[in-house]
């Protein structure tokens, strides 16, 4: 993205420097170096505009794979939460069932 701003800041600053000089140095007549000017800005102002069309695509393709491979991670990490707390259940009922049988060897004896 960086790459795209300094771009975008290059283009700008070479049509400011671009208007300047051909202002200065323009051998016709004002209106003839005004239409000139009009028409490099424009020019100008239409790449500035598909820069910004393709950065919008690239990030936007940029942020769709980051949004799938995100989604990858979550259902990953659900899912092994899932498989560890189904081993703590399993672990749980099983100590469950020795304190049952635990317990119901005390109620015999008492």
């Amino acid at each position: 993205m960086s790459n795209n701003g300094n771009t975008v800041l290059g283009i700008l600053a070479g049509t400011a420097v671009g208007a300047v000089l051909g202002i200065l140095f323009a051998p016709d007549k004002g209106s003839v170096t005004r239409q000139r000017i009009a028409d490099e800005a424009a020019t100008k102002r239409n790449m500035v505009a598909e820069k910004a069309s393709e950065l919008r695509d690239t990030l936007g393709d940029t942020i769709s794979s980051h949004k799938e491979n995100l989604d990858h991670q979550v259902e990953s990490i659900v899912s092994n939460a899932s498989y560890k707390a189904e081993d703590v259940i399993t672990t749980l009922e099983a100590k469950l069932k020795d304190l049952k049988a635990k317990n119901k060897n005390l109620q015999k004896k008492a």
